[in-house]
């Protein structure tokens, strides 16, 4: 299912201090009250589906990475989502949840969730085609640090010493991560610079899509949220052609093809994990997804991280392991199920 279970926050509000709101598959019910469908209690069979959707979105960055440069973004983007969309579609046909998903109260925030989220992928892909992956990957790991600071300033959430306390270790994280990029010493020089850039840039604008997501919640469900998402990004994506794009060649078309099914069903399994599992047990192997970057990186472009870049991203995990611990102890939503990058 395209639906997982909402965890409200304490006394059964929402971090913006609203009720919260339950939701169905099918999108019925009232504009704050609606029934959720349960989810079958798979805890390994959830590990194993949201694996999986790490190990299809290291190999969809890796395949950004090997097409990146020769192609425009927004062209890489277009791709991404139009054919994310195919097994998507097809999911949600299967599933029954096809009309239900396309129901929503909030046209206008599913818009706004789609403008920023697309910002975030654009510079996500623009870093990914600049930085060995295991480095992108690190950096990236700050978007959860980051929304915790803007659930304060946005959703007015109370955050204590202990997150705050993550969110400082995770800062250092991300400077030691950064540092090898910086300066007239670092590979690439300029190039690895502004990927360096691009990616952090990617995961503050991803905070922000992370907050609209945590709205979002309130009334719309997740078959919606991932839906809209990605019909939003794939309009905006198609835009960018009259920028010029590049005609593909057969093998180019199929791997540009290949990271947008990769991401639809990476997405599939990412929201089915969250279904049969709970979401702090499930959360935390999303820090796989750095495994997978050393592997692809050293065997399809030779990289090997610089000790600093792995010491900061081991900070920048354990921070956001906390984070997400600490979150999910206290109830917030965070719904990663309705996570598209």
């Amino acid at each position: 299912m395209l639906d997982q279970p909402r965890h409200g926050t304490e006394a059964g509000r929402t971090p913006a201090g609203r009720p919260a709101a339950a939701s169905s598959p099918e999108g019925e019910g009232g504009a704050t009250a609606q029934v959720l469908r349960p989810g079958h209690h798979a805890p390994l069979a959830g590990i194993a589906f949201k694996v999986v959707s790490v190990l299809l979105f290291s190999t969809m960055a890796a395949l950004i990475k090997l097409i990146g440069p020769a192609y425009p973004t927004g062209e890489v983007v277009a791709f991404r989502s139009v054919f994310a969309l195919v097994p998507l579609l097809v999911f949600l046909a299967w599933q029954g949840e096809l009309r239900g998903a396309l129901r929503t109260e909030r046209p206008i925030g599913h818009v706004l969730r789609g403008g920023v989220g697309v910002i975030a992928m654009y510079l996500s892909f623009a870093g990914i085609a600049r930085l060995p992956l295991a480095d992108a990957t690190a950096i990236y790991y700050a978007a959860p640090i980051f929304t915790v600071v803007l659930a304060v300033v946005l959703l007015k959430e109370r955050v204590r010493a202990y997150r705050w306390s993550a969110v400082v270790l995770g800062f250092l994280g991300v400077v030691l991560t950064l540092i090898p990029h910086l300066g007239e010493d670092a590979p690439d020089g300029a190039q690895q610079t502004l990927g360096a850039m691009l990616t952090l840039g990617a995961a503050i604008v991803a905070a922000f899509a992370m907050i609209q997501v945590r709205r979002l919640t309130e009334t719309e469900a997740t078959g919606s949220i991932v839906l809209y998402f990605t019909l939003v990004s794939a309009a905006i994506g198609l835009m960018t052609l009259p920028l010029g794009w590049v005609l593909p060649t057969p093998r180019e078309f199929a791997i540009l093809t290949a990271i947008g099914v990769l991401g639809g069903i990476a997405q599939i399994c990412l929201t089915r994990s969250y279904r049969l599992g709970d979401a702090s047990l499930i959360a935390p192997f999303e820090y796989a997804s750095m495994l997978f970057a050393l592997a692809l990186g050293y065997a399809a472009f030779g990289e090997v991280p610089e000790p600093l870049v792995l010491l900061g991203a081991g900070i920048v995990m354990a921070a956001g392991l906390f984070v997400i611990l600490r979150e999910r102890a206290l109830g917030l939503a965070r719904v990663e199920a309705a996570e598209t990058v």
